[in-house]
């Protein structure tokens, strides 16, 4: 160590360092040793040092840490309201229960709604960088589909709304972890089981079809179980609809599961893709959830040429212990030429390995799940979870001061700062951003239901909700002073005033 600094340490702390450092693992001390060390324990060097004795502490502190953030975790349970909020075009609907997960730039936490007490899973993303990062079109892109679609093996949009900082999703809560998680903890899934999962994402695979979107991100990570162990397919950032014949084009997905043909028609130009996609990445993660690796060995890493020619020259290896129908089923889901691929529930029905199923028992949840989560374990990582709640700058508990302070120094700028391009941005995602509230659109059809040649008013009405249009009645109750209304006719020229909101990463 040369350093004036290393001079001055005593011969007792400097023979402490050199055996904590001591590359020899076999060799080097341990904890018990350590604070056995003469520097540590003598009654002189404590006395002269008290700032080293709170240094141990607070290494025991931070070694404990570890196994607390599990415990807090598993335990804790917050009652915060958002009552605490101030929401711009909205209502306040529930109670935040305080437990989060980052999800790259997307935050999430248990909420529960105060009215029916339900829970639910709220993600909210924060404006700005959003626009920033290009990711407003995606958002509103998973936002469009949502609102028009709900499956009983789908993560179900309930509610969307907004303030001036964040875009926030109250979405079905799943609690039993997603499937990547369980692959992580060395779960050794069931044959049953898997053939569980396949069952009913055919089922959810099926039903995205009929509705024309292509999900464009099937894998473990975004299979989600629910406590009594039934799959259900979440995040559709990249999703995409195509009607008419039309094909996709972009190189959109996760790309150990991406059909080839979308790597070929990004090099190729050629016809583009539709559906069939998914249900490549079905088999994909069929296969990795049954034998724990993915039938390629494939990485982020790895250019779209390099694919191309992988898919062309290796083939897969099945487990001799598969049944030889189970294999057959694979080998249907994991062919290279779509046209011949499996790609839909009927397709799959045809299958010997499937001949047993029940799909009305499989879509009814009346089949018993393989695998059940334990219901007393917080099915994630801990790690980010607390991390999020205590490094967490803009916590939502204080959401309520931080926008009164916000609107009071916005009131005091200059119209001409810098910032008034940011600005402009933010008031076009304010004006294009979707409402929806479910709760209010299922009563409406279902008052429209009973009350069938109904005048002409409420016909209009309950059509328009059905179109999943978020009508004054559908939405949230607003705020005393919500802002101007937004302009259907100029939506587009409004999106495209801003660059970075105009981008479409996630497009077609």
């Amino acid at each position: 160590f040369p350093s004036p600094e290393w001079d001055t340490v005593t011969p007792e702390a400097k023979d402490l360092i050199n055996k904590m450092l001591t590359i020899n693992p076999a060799k080097r001390i341990t904890a018990a040793e350590a604070l056995k060390h003469p520097w540590i324990s003598h009654r002189s060097t404590v006395a002269s040092c008290m700032h080293r004795q709170e240094t141990v502490e607070c290494l025991k502190k931070f070694n404990a840490r570890r196994k607390l953030k599990g415990a807090i975790l598993t335990t804790m349970l917050a009652t915060r309201n958002f009552s605490d909020w101030v929401f711009s075009q909205t209502e306040s609907i529930g109670t935040e229960l305080g437990v989060y997960m980052q999800l790259f730039k997307v935050k999430v936490c248990i909420v529960q709604k105060r009215d029916t007490e339900k829970m639910y899973a709220m993600k909210y993303m924060n404006k700005q960088q959003c626009i920033e990062r290009d990711e407003v079109r995606n958002v509103f892109r998973e936002l469009e589909i949502l609102q028009e679609i709900e499956h009983v093996f789908l993560v179900n949009l309930w509610y969307s709304f907004q303030d001036e900082e964040d875009m926030f999703m109250v979405v079905d809560l799943l609690l039993g972890g997603d499937l990547r998680y369980h692959l992580q903890q060395s779960v050794q899934f069931s044959e049953d089981a898997v053939k569980l999962y396949l069952c009913e994402m055919a089922l959810a695979l099926d039903y995205l079809q009929s509705q024309h979107i292509i999900h464009r991100d099937v894998k473990p990570d975004n299979i989600l179980l629910d406590e009594q162990g039934h799959a259900h397919l979440t995040d559709f950032n990249i999703a995409t609809i195509i009607k008419d014949g039309e094909r996709a084009t972009a190189l959109a997905g996760t790309k150990p599961y991406m059909a080839p043909e979308i790597f070929q028609s990004f090099v190729s130009g050629g016809t583009g893709y539709a559906f069939e996609v998914d249900w490549w990445s079905l088999g994909v993660t069929i296969f990795e959830v049954l034998r724990g690796w993915r039938p390629y060995d494939i990485h982020a890493s790895n250019s779209v040429e390099s694919l191309i020619q992988l898919f062309s020259t290796v083939s897969v290896q099945y487990s001799p212990a598969w049944p030889k129908d189970l294999v057959s089923l694979l080998r249907k889901l994991l062919t290279v030429n779509p046209e011949h691929r499996f790609s839909s529930v009927s397709d799959m029905q045809t299958s010997p390995y499937l001949a047993d199923v029940n799909w009305d028992a499989v879509y009814e949840k009346k089949m018993e799940a393989g695998f059940v989560p334990n219901k007393g374990r917080l099915h994630c990582d801990p790690t980010f979870e607390l991390e999020e709640m205590i490094l967490e700058s803009r916590p939502l508990h204080k959401k309520k001061k931080r926008l009164a302070k916000n609107r009071s120094r916005d009131n005091s700028k200059d119209s001409q700062s810098e910032n008034d391009y940011l600005q402009e941005c933010l008031e076009v995602v304010q004006q294009e951003f979707m409402i929806f509230n479910r709760e209010r659109l299922k009563k409406r059809q279902e008052e429209g239901q009973s009350e069938a040649g109904g005048d002409d008013a409420s016909g209009d009405g309950d059509r328009e909700a059905e179109a999943g249009g978020a009508t004054d009645d559908d939405a949230p109750e607003p705020d005393p002073d919500p802002g101007p209304e937004p302009e259907p006719e100029s939506s587009s020229s409004k999106l495209s005033m801003c660059g970075s909101v105009c981008s479409s990463p996630g497009s077609c």
